[in-house]
């Protein structure tokens, strides 16, 4: 299970990502960033923490790294691959939603 720091991290993060997109929402006029442009972004952001996961492991494997920044690393990486997952089934549940809708 996740600590309240790395689920705090998560949403920290993105956050952050919905800030740029309110920048970019303001600079542009109405139009905000694409749909397909925030989930580019949260996928680049958990293969960023998977490859910060994976370095942390293979440094701990050659004896070069602690323990606790290991399981951290690993614990962060669970986080971002579970919210990616909730979000892709909402929005699967979404489209399912909007296909069983009466034309």
């Amino acid at each position: 299970m996740a600590s309240p720091t790395v689920a705090a991290n998560a949403y920290a993060n993105l956050a952050k990502m919905m800030e740029r997109g309110g920048a970019e929402k303001a600079a542009s006029g109405p139009a905000g960033p694409s749909f397909s442009a925030l989930l580019k972004d949260a996928v680049g952001s958990v293969m960023e923490v998977g490859k910060k996961s994976d370095a942390q492991t293979m440094a701990m494997a050659s004896g070069k790294a602690n323990v606790m920044d290991v399981v951290t690393a690993v614990a962060e990486t669970d986080v971002a691959v579970s919210t990616l997952v909730s979000v892709r089934d909402k929005v699967i549940q979404a489209y399912e939603d909007i296909m069983k809708m009466p034309i």
